[in-house]
């Protein structure tokens, strides 16, 4: 068995991508993650749901998730007489969420590398023969 085999069996090596940690990767969760990191000061709970497309219960459960990873903080506040809550990417959310972009860019050259390679000889890309 090859090495490459070998760590793929055992779910660890370079080609299972472990960087794509899935409280960042799920769709919600990652738009949560970049809407932040555009903002390090942090948003108001209402202006990351407009920017995410998210209902109050499911912004709710993600940042939950998110929390528990130590991804992001919530804080409450009184702004202008209103309690508000401020939901801001933590110091260690940053570093992670950078890892993760990180193994993203991987995936993306692998994949880019893996297309420009050529095809096998006598096999064609589309997998359609000629006529």
């Amino acid at each position: 068995m090859a090495a490459r085999d070998k760590l793929n069996a055992s779910g660890n090596g370079r080609f299972a991508y472990e960087g794509l940690d899935r409280a960042i990767h799920e769709k919600a969760r990652l738009g949560i993650l970049t809407s932040l990191a555009a903002h390090p000061e942090g948003l108001l709970f209402n202006d990351l749901k407009e920017l995410c497309s998210l209902t109050d219960g499911n912004l709710n459960r993600h940042l939950a998730v998110l929390e528990e990873a130590k991804l992001v903080t919530t804080q409450r506040a009184s702004i202008q007489g209103r309690a508000q809550t401020i939901v801001a990417m933590t110091r260690s959310g940053r570093r992670k969420f950078q890892d993760y972009l990180n193994v993203l860019e991987q995936v993306l050259s692998d994949a880019a590398s893996r297309q420009s390679a050529p095809a096998p000889r006598g096999q064609r890309r589309s997998g359609i023969s000629p006529a």
